[in-house]
């Protein structure tokens, strides 16, 4: 067994960060529908987030934004002339496509891609599948920047594989790192591989929501377990509780997290909670680890409460000591039941024993917290070696980066800027300057 360490790879918010109510679903996108963003303060709130986990001495790097607006989209769908002539007509005959083309959601990186360490792998390598993101226009086509981005990454195939998308149809529908977790004794041994999902694609009679749309699949799970070639006995499909998906629970990462062999999760999280919880212990002697989990009951937290607050869109880090602290929003402070649980549970004498809160309402009232905006990824120290040096976060980055989001950043984006030509070209000249910055030439296809 090698030893690995976990990176974070936070998505870094881009230029164009805006409100436009996209995800239908997401409560917290929904309800801030068309108000001002402030992409200058999202970044610098996010930038602030990994520095402070760098300093603390957690393995933190920066996953680069996509190029916005998305011109190709625009094109695709009859929008001609030049790039003025394209937003301006997109603004005037449809300004929600114009949103989409502008969307900054590739900042949450829990949804860039599904990961499985060299340690589950059949070829001993780390394995990466981008999400295909398809049940939404405005991140259906993400993918094809995340897979060149990864690629970019971990380049080196000896360490690394980067598969492609799952096939773009409904039947495959994935939403990456947010419906996956890894459960184990130490990141460089082996572990088990924990997949949710919404529904069943050819299973009508399986459970699914009714007011808003299941984003993962079954069948995409199984998929990409086959593609990294992990262990059926060290692998776990559940499927969420469709009433929660009705609540705003979109994703797992919003009802449950897991780190090591705890599992931090709502009483409504699953389906069958007893079911998953023996698979998850059965799998787990397998690499002789126990189940810790730790439950929150609906009398403790209600649903909505916990989708309000983001209490299970934390991050759950195992620090040096062993123990474990839970990096939450803000808004978890605000919430008084949350707030209430939340020093129960520190003085518990349990796992977690510490609370990091974050200012990130920019995120948040967007429909993400501190868990989307993080893809983890553990490492061997060869492969952490051989992976791009350019993204780690360390004070000298950090400063670059703010001065950076000072330089291209605006501090009001309304609707109507999303018609705005200068806006266009001031996204283009700050990724130009980005890709320079953390060592990566070519990383954008700007033409």
């Amino acid at each position: 067994m090698q030893s690995a360490r976990e990176f974070n790879f936070d998505g870094l918010v881009g230029p164009s960060h805006n409100y436009a109510g996209l995800s239908f679903g997401n409560v917290a996108s929904f309800s801030n529908v068309k108000s001002a963003s402030n992409p200058r303060e999202a970044a610098l709130q996010g930038l602030a987030k990994m520095r402070e986990l760098a300093a603390r001495g957690f393995a933190q790097a920066v996953m680069p934004p996509q190029a916005r607006p998305n011109f190709r989209l625009l094109r695709r769908i009859g929008f001609t002339g030049t790039d003025a002539d394209v937003l301006a007509r997109a603004y005037r005959e449809s300004p929600v496509i114009l949103a989409c083309a502008y969307s900054a959601s590739p900042m949450w990186t829990a949804n860039a891609a599904t990961v499985s360490p060299s340690a589950d792998t059949f070829d001993g390598r780390a394995h990466f599948t981008a999400a295909n993101l398809n049940n939404k226009l405005h991140r259906s086509e993400e993918h094809l920047q995340s897979t060149r981005t990864l690629r970019a990454l971990f380049a080196d195939e000896r360490h690394f594989a980067v598969h492609e998308a799952l096939p773009p149809t409904s039947a495959f529908g994935d939403e990456g790192a947010a419906n996956h977790t890894r459960f184990c004794a130490t990141h460089g041994g082996k572990g088990v591989e924990f997949f949710t999902y919404g529904r069943v694609e050819f299973d009508p009679s399986a459970p699914a929501p009714k007011k808003y749309p299941a984003r993962q699949t079954l069948e995409a799970s199984q998929a990409i377990a086959r593609l990294h070639g992990l262990d059926s006995a060290r692998t776990v499909f559940a499927s969420q509780n469709p009433e929660v998906i009705d609540q705003g629970v979109f994703h797992n990462d919003v009802i449950a997290v897991g780190n090591g062999n705890v599992l931090f999760y709502h009483e409504q999280a699953f389906h069958d909670e007893g079911a998953v919880l023996n698979s998850l212990r059965n799998a787990l002697a397998g690499v002789e680890t126990e189940l810790t989990a730790i439950r929150v009951d609906s009398q403790v937290v209600a649903v909505g409460d916990a989708v309000a607050s983001y209490l299970f869109n934390s991050q759950l880090l195992t620090k040096p000591d062993g123990t474990m602290a839970l990096v939450i929003p803000q808004e978890c402070q605000e919430n008084r039941a949350v707030a209430r649980y939340l020093e129960e549970l520190v003085a518990s004498g349990g796992p977690v024993d510490e609370l990091i809160h974050f200012d990130l309402r920019q995120s948040m009232r967007n429909g993400g917290g501190p868990a989307c905006l993080r893809l983890r990824v553990a490492l061997t120290g060869a492969e952490s070696a051989a992976m791009h040096q350019g993204v780690i976060i360390t004070e000298a980055l950090y400063d670059t980066l703010v001065v950076w989001v000072g330089k291209y950043y605006r501090d009001h984006l309304e609707p109507k800027d999303l018609a705005d030509p200068q806006l266009a070209l001031e996204c283009s000249a700050a990724l130009e300057e980005l890709s320079r910055i953390l060592g990566l030439p070519g990383l954008y296809d700007l033409t």
